[in-house]
């Protein structure tokens, strides 16, 4: 499931430092001649490539990227210290573009790749460059020169890691609107979400998750009805499924665990029908909509037993959040563990995967 997911930001490179016009001035050296020194170099801003991050989330926050200026040059032929340079991480992946014209200027495509994106101002230099035999005394030195500036488009074609499952009105939009920066369309009629929804899961200061809410599905979908099957193939590109199950009516006579029961099969039924690679994809099962059961504990047990269900099964309300950041951080703990696991695979077959645990050390003595 491939969606854009982007940010723009500004970048500033450092001013150099100015040069100086300075003369030697020590005791019985009455002609000491020119020592200003040359000004520091402006800090640069570099973006690199970080297989670890996964978003573009935290540009969306932090939108101006500033180096340091350059010192000036000092008397004594000292010259001012370089700006401290910064860099950006962003995921492997990223597209950048002049944000003003629009022309593409680097895709970061590998791990560690590095570029440029605003290049600090060169340091003036002291007169001390500027004696000659003609001009044994020079009062000339020159200004440091402006760092670049420059508004950037970051893009990301992201692929989704988690797909939402569900018949229309299960609550998919209201929770990927508690849960991320999604804003998606919601109403209470069926079919609110035409297009798939993407958002940003931001699950601490160093994790966050992409997650897609899908047009809900309704029987036959496998087969072209309703609007859903137009996106089931997507859904086949995510590592992990949320199936979202509406456990609550207003009718008194439905038999909610019936009810349930029988939309979570026909949304199952749909999966093995479509794929089966969909069908055997991990699924985790969420409750939504407790806030309106009265036996929830109750309603929870009933319901798995009645499916025979072996996985993962969480409790929450969309709507007032109880449960949802309990179920973002499991989440987020089962994808590193698969993005672990995977890494080492790729190490293994590259041969440069080294074991953590001291057990497995060849190197102790």
């Amino acid at each position: 499931m491939k969606f854009v997911d982007e940010a723009t930001i500004e970048v500033i490179a450092g001013k150099g430092g100015n040069g100086v016009a300075s003369f030697r001035r020590e005791k019985f050296i009455p002609f000491g001649g020119p020592d200003g020194g040359d000004g520091g170099r402006g800090g640069s801003v570099y973006a690199v490539a970080d297989r670890n991050i996964n978003t573009l989330v935290d540009y969306r926050y932090a939108r101006m990227h500033r180096a340091r200026n350059g010192e000036n040059g000092r008397g004594s032929d000292q010259y001012g210290a370089s700006g401290t340079d910064i860099t950006l991480r962003v995921p492997v992946g990223t597209m950048i573009f002049d944000a003003e014209t629009g022309q593409q200027l680097y895709d970061l495509r590998k791990d560690g790749e590095q570029v440029t994106l605003a290049q600090g101002g060169h340091g003036g230099m002291g007169n001390l460059h500027f004696k000659s035999s003609v001009n044994r005394a020079p009062r000339q030195f020159t200004h440091g020169k402006e760092g670049e500036q420059r508004k950037l488009r970051l893009e990301l074609k992201v692929l989704a890691d988690v797909g939402l499952l569900g018949m229309p009105n299960a609550g998919k939009s209201t929770f990927i609107t508690k849960v991320s920066n999604a804003k998606p369309r919601i109403a209470d009629y069926p079919f609110t979400t035409l297009h798939p929804n993407l958002g940003v899961v931001r699950a601490s200061a160093a994790h966050s998750f992409v997650i897609a809410d899908i047009p809900g599905l309704i029987e036959g979908a496998s087969e072209g009805a309703g609007l859903g099957h137009l996106f089931l193939r997507h859904l086949t590109r995510t590592r992990l499924l949320l199936h979202i199950l509406d456990v609550s009516t207003l009718d008194p006579d439905v038999d909610v665990v019936e009810k349930a029961v029988t939309e979570a099969r026909a949304i199952v039924e749909e999966l093995r029908l479509y794929s089966e690679e969909l069908y055997e994809k991990p699924r985790w099962l969420i409750l939504n909509k407790l806030d309106m059961v009265d036996n929830p504990e109750e309603l929870k047990a009933n319901i798995i037993e009645t499916l025979q269900w072996q996985g993962p099964v969480f409790s929450i309300s969309a709507l007032t959040g109880a449960g949802t950041h309990e179920l973002v951080l499991k989440i987020q703990d089962w994808l590193d563990q698969q993005r672990l696991t995977e890494q080492e695979a790729q190490d293994r077959a590259a041969g440069t995967y080294v074991h953590s645990d001291p057990r497995f050390d060849d190197s102790r003595s």
